[in-house]
């Protein structure tokens, strides 16, 4: 049985990095079934971004002149999830962008069975012709919406490692990957050593309702936070959390292996807090669920 890391990716929810579109040459532009997709060049910055409505919003870029060099502070915060789990043998990432974390955790773990799973062939096929996002027999992508994918999951009695949610339609969180039902499809395919990160909002009037879903399904869990920017790493577990000692330890072993990517894991344990010290949502918030999830509504 294959075991998945699942990395719940919300396709860069708030990129602080804010490229100016009148100095921005866009190189490709299309219409997919879900939205505007283009691909700006600014000097040796390449981004990949979404038009919905009237705002454009950055899913991914990359410095041309050093691909390996992450740019947006989320994506580094997304790797907090090696302080919680050891080698992991198969990677669940839904939501692509640019393919970014795909690439850096493949050259990181080459052994590792890395699944990318995209509701939009046209940002595949982007990601791959602009962005350098490879597959190989260990690194697949997958044409599906991300909830269907682990449904279909739990009937496979498939097992993953680390799920990672980064899907972002250009707004916000697809409501159907926010509810307690969705979370607890995601949980029961995890093995059981697994952990799921999500990259989500830390300033969205969903805060509260996120924050006590995601405690109702897992209990406990970590918020990882640059409090220069909005975005927040949502860090569980489908066990025991580890201590402080052993995060820290995991931060130094794993200290030179990521520092070529510009991911300095020991400065973002430090930014990482637990809900068992620090519960900052009011007890009696309504959780989300497949019958209430007001997503679009509540982050206006």
């Amino acid at each position: 049985m294959n075991k998945i890391y699942i990395v719940i990716s919300t396709i860069f929810l708030v990129n602080v990095l804010i490229v100016k579109s009148i100095s921005a040459e866009v190189i490709h532009q299309e219409r997919s079934l879900y939205r505007n997709i283009l691909v700006e060049d600014q000097d040796d910055l390449r981004c990949l971004k979404f038009n919905v409505k009237t705002n454009k919003t950055n899913q991914s870029c990359l410095y041309k002149s050093a691909p390996q060099k992450l740019v947006f502070n989320y994506t580094k915060l997304l790797f907090s999830g090696l302080l919680l789990v050891d080698d992991p043998k198969s990677i669940l990432i839904i939501g692509l962008g640019g393919g970014t974390m795909s690439n850096t955790l493949q050259q990181i773990y080459p052994e590792t069975t890395i699944t990318n799973v995209e509701i939009d062939p046209a940002v595949i096929k982007v990601a791959r012709q602009y962005f350098g996002f490879f597959e190989n027999q260990r690194v697949s992508s997958v044409v599906q919406d991300g909830r269907i994918f682990i449904k279909r999951a739990v009937i496979k009695k498939q097992q993953y490692d680390w799920i990672i949610l980064d899907a972002f339609n250009g707004d916000y969180i697809p409501e159907h990957l926010l509810t307690k039902e969705f979370l607890q499809e995601a949980k029961s395919i995890l093995t059981p050593n697994g952990i799921l990160s999500a990259n989500t909002f830390s300033v969205s009037k969903l805060y509260a309702h996120e924050s006590a879903t995601y405690k109702e399904v897992f209990g406990d869990f970590y918020n990882v936070r640059n409090y220069k920017n909005s975005n927040r790493i949502i860090l569980t577990a489908k066990g025991e959390l580890p201590s402080a000692e052993v995060i820290a330890l995991r931060a130094k072993k794993l200290h030179d292996r990521l520092i070529p990517f510009s991911v300095n894991l020991s400065k973002i344990s430090k930014q990482m807090t637990s809900t068992r010290i620090d519960q900052d949502w009011p007890e009696k918030t309504k959780l989300l669920t497949d019958q209430f999830s007001p997503a679009n509504l509540l982050n206006n």
